[in-house]
């Protein structure tokens, strides 16, 4: 009996690219098994974020590489990443979201966003309390500038007219009755008769005079499978059995029920098979991404140290570095720089501890004669035999090597001279 192969249905827009390079006939040639390779060792090699943040980053076109950030997230925020071409015309970019046990050492990822195909934006709403992965890679042999931003908002609107995080008064797991029990929700402070408002669309399941909470409203929102409610109204305008939009008003702030002997406030709580800390849901950080500082021009081009100072690896290790160590820089950010070393480590450094390469280095550590050597992968080959080395232009060093420039304009590394 003829067996059918299982038609292949990819999960995402990356996956489907993987495939049809593979379906090419080009899954074994090295500059795809790079290419995979570089999106693996992107989920290793991250840099941590704070939210809000942005970056101006930098990704070659002729070799592959892709960029990976950790980020932690909270439930009920919408994170939306945004990845923004600078200097190139369109290309397929893949943007993937994975989450993560940051506590686990396996780091079993589970990826639970992508972009669509052709998009440069990504919206998730964050379905539980932990640690998140982002990849950026573009396709092959396509690459340039970028701009990155990442922020995280609330994904309900603030329930309280003319209110924000500032009015919460007592929040999630605060003890009531003397430690006897916990708060399911989050107190909002108003003047009596202020408007509550609809959080988002959905419909009222119950809107009356009901046990400790006084005048309340059970809300379903059906999109996120939540039920929410609201106690002590004063007033309840919305109509049991009917369907709100987000912004309508559903009634007015009060001290109904066991609220009586406070200020007037709207108690907040949110469901979901027991009860959820409203408290992300609805509250905007207010906050802005830190300005990028340093020089976004130096983002794609090598520099080097102006002194002495340090890289500092994903994981936080700091590393001390000698002036007029080479870097390539990856990105530009607030106050410091994402470069990568000659031989692939990525790693952070001050900004102020970087120049431009527009001077020689003078140095008399350099042999008479010398070969001028070229990287290839982890190896140095010799591009050409000199002999002699006055005339060079040193540029900048790694560890035991001066990377160097002749007279007729080629570029490459020298052993220093012992």
């Amino acid at each position: 009996m003829e067996v059918v192969p299982e038609i292949f249905k990819p999960n995402n827009d990356h996956e489907a690219y993987r495939h049809g390079l593979t379906k090419a006939g080009l899954g074994e040639t090295g500059l795809v098994k790079d290419w995979l390779r570089a999106a693996d060792n992107s989920l290793l090699q991250t840099q941590k974020l704070n939210l809000p943040y942005q970056e101006i980053f930098y990704i070659s076109s002729v070799r592959p590489e892709a960029h990976g950030y950790t980020f932690s997230a909270k439930r009920g925020q919408t994170i939306t990443i945004d990845v923004h071409p600078e200097n190139t015309d369109t290309l397929r970019m893949f943007i993937d979201l994975f989450r993560y046990d940051a506590e686990k050492p396996s780091r079993d990822y589970e990826q639970v966003a992508s972009a669509e195909k052709n998009e440069y934006q990504l919206h998730f709403e964050v379905k539980q309390d932990t640690s998140y992965v982002l990849r950026i890679q573009p396709e092959l042999l396509r690459g340039g500038s970028f701009k990155l931003s990442i922020s995280a908002i609330p994904s309900l609107r603030f329930p309280v007219q003319d209110k924000d995080k500032r009015a919460v008064g007592s929040f999630f797991g605060d003890p009531r009755d003397g430690g006897r029990r916990e708060h399911h929700g989050i107190d909002i402070f108003a003047r009596r008769h202020t408007p509550i408002l609809a959080p988002t669309d959905g419909y009222i399941r119950f809107a009356g005079e009901r046990g400790l909470g006084g005048q309340v409203i059970w809300m379903m929102d059906r999109q996120r499978n939540l039920t929410l409610y609201f106690a002590h109204l004063e007033t309840i305008l919305a109509k049991q059995d009917t369907w709100v939009s987000l912004g309508d008003t559903l009634g007015t702030v009060g001290n109904t029920g066991n609220a009586r002997t406070t200020p007037p406030h709207l108690h907040f709580g949110i469901y979901q098979n027991g009860p959820i800390d409203p408290y992300y849901f609805v509250s905007d950080p207010g906050q802005n991404p830190r300005l990028i500082r340093s020089d976004t021009a130096l983002v794609g081009k090598q520099v080097r140290l102006m002194k002495n100072s340090f890289l500092q690896s994903p994981k936080g290790e700091k590393e001390a570095l000698e002036q007029y160590q080479l870097f390539e820089v990856k990105a530009a950010m607030a106050s410091e720089y994402r470069v990568a070393l000659p031989d692939g480590r990525i790693g952070t450094v001050p900004m102020k501890d970087i120049e431009v390469m527009n001077t020689s280095i003078s140095t008399d550590r350099l042999p008479a004669k010398a070969s001028l050597l070229e990287h290839h992968g982890n190896r140095l080959v010799t591009i050409e035999n000199l002999e002699s080395t006055k005339d060079l232009t040193v540029l900048a060093k790694n560890s035991h090597l001066w990377y160097v420039k002749t007279a007729d304009g080629k570029k490459g590394w020298i052993a220093s001279a012992q």
